[in-house]
């Protein structure tokens, strides 16, 4: 096949993995793997899905946007999160919450499973949202409807203010008229088609969704939800001179929400959504958050929604959002744009963390926050992990950056270089990144056109 002619296609980090070893071993950008073909409708996790929904009478598609709101469809090994939530569906075990106890209740399944089994937890989730139903008065008629189901999504997925739960279920209807194109752990394809769904309110209709500026905001752009008054202390012991970059371990929402719930002890001065950077202020910068042990008094703390283990959750929106914050906070106290002030959790002395962790792109971040040619360029995701960045578009030019896995990037320009081929595909196309100084293959960008549409020739 001619260079003109292959893909950029759409990846999945599934399909990457399946390359991950040549390029750890090798260093060299591996070739493009095949596009997985779409997945039968009774593969195992839409197979879930779908018993799950018939099971407890709960529209199957709503099912799916919850779970992708909460963890993009990825159960992380069993691991909790910030919150003690588990599996795709994120059952919840803290002592605000306990939808992990309550769905154990409902499907017979142990604790255990519900925490380790997919399709446990898929059910569970299913049996919560079908009890929430029940207790607003949904009948069968009603079930039926997408739009009736928005308070009960509110429920389930933030138990904090009315204001949080508003943001949560915003958010579930905004990926239901999105939809859904995803693969999940062993290469699955999961779709939700998108459609317009007039949302039924109720007694959210009347709580802000988005905050007006109030006196009560350090930063115009944000949103105020206040964390619980004994979740930080009043005042400040220290000057600011620090940003400690965190990632929230779980929703936008739920994380605002967890940091409203007396039984968290922990809170942030800010968080950052993920899939169009907006930002919320849950404690005044004139306070001390409780987000990085030693270094509270000195810090302001940034959440960033997501988890460590998958860069999907860093997209180009919530990296420009974050840094303009990071850059006003910068200018109001005086803190030098470098990575002695501006630090990951887990640099802090005294912390046991590891975000934002190896996906985080600092040079990116640094660049925007510095403004170092922040505007040139156009944004693309990519697919793989450790993919090589050349000093020269060929695979035999000196590496001189990595990509740890599925992000954004900037492309400055692009160039005929190298050949790569793969499987019957190949493309001589490269792509100049001005945040690494070298080029990437376009078989790693994450889109239909082998040559980028609306990207100069270098």
């Amino acid at each position: 096949m001619s260079s003109g002619l292959l893909v950029g296609r759409v990846r999945s980090a599934v399909c990457a993995a399946a390359v991950a070893a040549a390029l750890a071993l090798t260093g060299q950008p591996a070739p493009a793997a095949a596009a997985p073909a779409p997945s039968a409708p009774d593969t195992a996790v839409n197979r879930a899905f779908a018993r799950a929904a018939a099971a407890y009478d709960v529209p199957r598609d709503l099912l799916v946007a919850v779970g992708y709101g909460e963890t993009r469809l990825d159960g992380h090994a069993g691991l909790p999160s910030q919150d003690n939530g588990y599996g795709m569906m994120h059952l919840v075990s803290n002592p605000g919450r306990h939808t992990l106890e309550r769905a154990a209740r409902l499907t017979g399944a142990s604790v255990a499973e519900l925490k380790q089994d997919l399709g446990a937890n898929i059910h569970g989730g299913a049996a919560v949202l079908r009890a929430l139903a029940d207790e607003a008065g949904l009948d069968a008629a009603d079930r039926d409807r997408l739009g009736a189901w928005y308070p009960v999504a509110a429920r389930y997925g933030a138990s904090g203010s009315e204001s949080a739960a508003r943001l949560y279920a915003d958010a579930v209807y905004d990926i239901l008229g999105d939809g859904i194109g995803t693969h999940v752990t062993g290469g699955e394809r999961v779709t939700v088609a998108p459609r317009a769904v007039r949302p039924e309110r109720g007694a959210y209709a009347e709580a802000e969704a988005v905050a007006a500026p109030t006196a009560a905001v350090d930063y115009p752009s944000a949103l105020w939800n206040p964390a619980y008054s004994g979740n930080y202390s009043a005042g400040r012991s220290s000057a600011i001179t620090t940003v400690v970059v965190h990632v929230t371990q779980g929703s936008y929402a739920g994380s605002i929400s967890w940091f409203q719930d007396p039984a968290a002890q922990v809170s942030a001065h800010y968080v950052v959504r993920s899939s169009d950077g907006q930002i919320t202020q849950t404690v005044r910068e004139r306070d001390t958050a409780w987000h990085a042990r030693s270094a509270n008094p000195h810090s302001v703390g940034v959440e960033h929604e997501g988890y460590v283990s998958d860069p999907a959750w860093f997209t180009d929106a919530m990296y420009r959002s974050s840094a303009a914050l990071t850059r006003h906070l910068t200018d109001k106290y005086g803190i030098p744009r470098d990575r002695a002030h501006i630090v990951g959790h887990s640099e802090v002395p005294g912390n046991d963390h590891t975000d934002p962790g190896p996906h985080w792109d600092w040079a990116y971040y640094l660049s925007l926050v510095r403004g170092d040619d922040g505007a040139t360029g156009t944004p693309f995701p990519t697919w793989g992990t450790d993919v090589s960045v050349r000093q020269q578009p060929s695979t035999d030019s000196a590496r001189v950056a990595s990509l740890p896995g599925p992000t954004s990037v900037r492309v400055a320009c692009q160039v005929r270089g190298g050949l790569v081929e793969y499987d019957g595909y190949s493309n001589d196309a490269w792509s100049y990144l001005p945040d690494h100084g070298g080029y990437l293959s376009n078989i790693f960008i994450d889109v239909t056109d082998a040559w980028l549409p609306g990207v100069p020739t270098c």
